[in-house]
């Protein structure tokens, strides 16, 4: 049963209307989640005798007005609260929630009643073996991707050495610490029993987010400073300060929940929704909660069962998964992107795109130079020095367009490589890290990569996306050898001996002489916007102008090939492929390799291991539609589905001209 027919039948009605008297609830993103949750958000007086409800946020401190109202009128409450994965930053700083709790028995944090999630936990079987894996494959990409319910830091934050007891600050006036009967007085407790639980050992106080940001203070201050003891203020990694804890103490914190992901047992003073299922030493007694769990079964409840969680790319509820995918995009994002970019030999035409990229938390100063302010620097890896380790190497990815990037059309996905480049085997790039570590994938990675290669090949999506038909084709064995562009830095940098289009196409007719040969130019070569034209009549069979590369591969046995990303295109489909190169998908044993492929290539990835490196890890991703980082899986969809802006005039003029010159300076040559 969907979230929405789920909270539509708890109701006893079809949408009913929901009237919320204190604030907050006028915020789009709620109103939205709350409307396709099964309610309607409305304003004025509720009425009795049409099945309205209540809205409350939480225990906040205006959540007695609806309470009274609802018990004046016999009227039902929806208590309503931010799920466990928020956002990148607080909600005071303005960001809107990626998910809700809605309960209609109590509040989470509360214990004085037992709330949807309580029931849950306590009666639920939470025993399927799919739940169970969605949530151990669920905990892992948490806590690899350091993820939590706020995520503005950065993971390689420099945290204590290994072997102190945490202690867990959280705000005051917070509605869950006064649930718990929470204040200074009962922290300073909790700091005094943490010491005397392990003398000598360092003590580190962890200072809440909100507190760090300067919107509420905590209950620890610069006082309770002393031998041993350390305010740890800096915003870093809730898994990287587990990791090194021997102990975690909380009242009722959230990161208390994470520290039993993290494999802590912690000592728990409050009465928190983790409390009493057996997972954590607890100082309050529970007696509701009789049941022993599980971390899979505490998470599967909490996170899977429990929220409602959203998708604004495509505004509609959705998974958990789905909620990772984007959550994942976005602090990948924001944590590049924190120290400030500057960027250099970027053209005019660019910068603006590379500003919606790139530049969302700090403007992108652009200069060709790297500066001494502290920004990362990066360059179009063309213009790059390959021995300079201070700079970021920018390319587009390999899923970049509805169009040429050559005609100015603006490219969808970017990838940054702080090692190398994905096109020069010289060196190792990140992306070839990225290969080698997807050689082992978990259920859900494995499902994600299958699912996007079914995606790619049902809509025919490449590159460039551009259209086109596929001639009639000869029988017999057909192989596919596309063309390249004459002075491709791929080509320049792995192409090996075969390195030219004409070379190219008698390596493979020699290779295979009772073959069908389609040639397949270059778009941009097509277009006359770049070098690489030659004769190719006399040496294949079908020379393929103006046909849609994806059509082609639906009807070719074979790809041979110098470096042509069609190369990785084909091995999505399914079709064998032969490199005469050393393109960044040949040497882990998915291709026949003709070339010298670098030694370092000694993982065995498989095909959804190389895409989901490819396609997943390595690019960047912005939405078309909200401008927001995404996914791969929204471009994928965008393309598909035709949703994307048109280039404007000036680009397309731009363009021409770009072509023109390129004409004329072939003919000089």
């Amino acid at each position: 049963m969907s979230g929405r027919s789920r909270e539509t039948a708890a109701a006893g009605g079809e949408n009913p209307r929901l009237f919320a008297f204190n604030g907050g609830f006028r915020a789009p993103r709620l109103r939205r989640i709350l409307d396709l949750s099964g309610y309607r958000p409305c304003l004025g007086w509720p009425d009795p005798r049409r099945g309205d409800m209540v809205a409350v946020w939480g225990d906040s401190p205006t959540a007695w007005r609806g309470r009274r109202i609802a018990r004046r009128l016999g009227l039902p409450l929806l208590r309503v609260e931010d799920a466990f994965l928020r956002s990148l930053r607080p909600g005071r700083d303005g960001e809107p929630p990626m998910g809700l709790l809605l309960d209609r028995q109590g509040v989470h944090f509360d214990a004085s009643t037992a709330s949807d999630l309580e029931r849950l936990l306590a009666a639920h079987p939470l025993d399927a073996p799919g739940l169970l894996a969605r949530a151990a494959d669920a905990i892992t990409r948490i806590r690899e991707g350091h993820l939590s319910k706020y995520n503005a830091f950065d993971p390689e934050t420099p945290v204590p050495s290994a072997g102190y007891v945490l202690v867990i600050d959280q705000t005051r006036g917070d509605a869950s610490v006064r649930a718990s009967g929470g204040d200074r007085a009962r922290f300073l407790a909790m700091l005094a029993r943490a010491q005397a639980d392990h003398p000598g050992s360092p003590v580190i106080i962890k200072t809440h987010p909100e507190t760090v940001a300067g919107h509420r203070a905590g209950h620890f201050t610069g006082a309770d400073r002393g031998p041993g003891i350390t305010l740890f203020d800096r915003p870093a990694s809730p898994f990287a300060l587990l990791a090194g804890a021997r102990a975690v103490y909380t009242l009722s914190s959230q990161m208390g929940f994470e520290a039993i992901l993290a494999g802590h047992r912690p000592h728990v003073f409050g009465t928190p929704f983790y409390a009493g299922w057996g997972l954590s030493h607890d100082e309050e007694s529970l007696p509701r909660r009789q049941r022993r769990l599980t971390p899979a079964q505490l998470f599967a409840a909490a996170m899977i069962l429990y929220p409602r969680w959203y998708d604004p790319f495509r505004d509609m509820l959705c998974e958990l998964e789905t909620v990772l995918d984007n959550l994942e995009a976005q602090s990948r994002a924001w944590r590049q992107d924190r120290p400030g970019w500057s960027a250099g030999h970027m053209r005019l035409w660019k910068r603006g795109h590379l500003q919606a990229m790139f530049g969302r938390e700090t403007p992108v100063v652009f200069r060709d130079r790297p500066g001494d302010t502290g920004r990362r620097h990066m360059v179009w890896a063309g213009h790059a020095n390959p021995d300079d380790g201070r700079i970021w190497r920018l390319e587009d990815g390999f899923l970049r367009s509805a169009g040429l990037g050559a005609a100015l059309v603006p490219p969808l996905s970017l990838v940054l490589d702080d090692l190398g480049i994905y096109y020069d085997p010289a060196r190792e790039s990140r992306l070839e890290r990225l290969i080698s570590a997807r050689e082992t994938l978990t259920q859900r990675q494995m499902q994600r990569a299958e699912a996007l290669i079914a995606r790619l090949v049902r809509a025919g999506l490449s590159k460039y996306n551009l259209a086109g038909a596929a001639p009639a084709l000869p029988a017999g064995r057909r192989i596919l050898v596309p063309g390249q562009v004459a002075d491709d830095a791929s080509v320049r940098l792995g192409a090996g001996d075969i390195a030219g289009n004409e070379a190219l196409l008698r390596a493979a007719r020699a290779a295979n002489p009772g073959a069908v040969i389609i040639y397949k130019p270059h778009p941009d070569v097509e277009a006359g916007l770049r070098e690489g034209a030659i004769r190719a009549g006399d040496l294949a069979d079908v020379v393929a102008t103006d046909a849609d590369p994806m059509a082609l591969l639906a009807q070719v046995d074979e790809v041979w090939t110098m470096t042509s990303l069609m190369g990785f295109e084909a091995l999505v489909r399914g079709v064998p492929v032969t490199t005469f190169g050393a393109p960044f998908y040949a040497g882990w044993g998915l291709t026949t390799d003709l070339g010298p492929v670098p030694g370092r290539r000694r993982a065995r990835p498989g095909l959804a291991g190389l895409v989901h490196a490819a396609l997943i890890d390595y690019p960047r991703y912005r939405d078309p539609v909200t401008g927001a980082i995404c996914p791969v899986e929204v471009v994928a969809e965008r393309l598909a589905s035709g949703a994307l802006p048109r280039p404007g005039a000036g680009n397309r003029l731009l363009s021409k001209l770009q072509g023109l010159f390129a004409s004329r300076a072939a003919l000089w040559r």
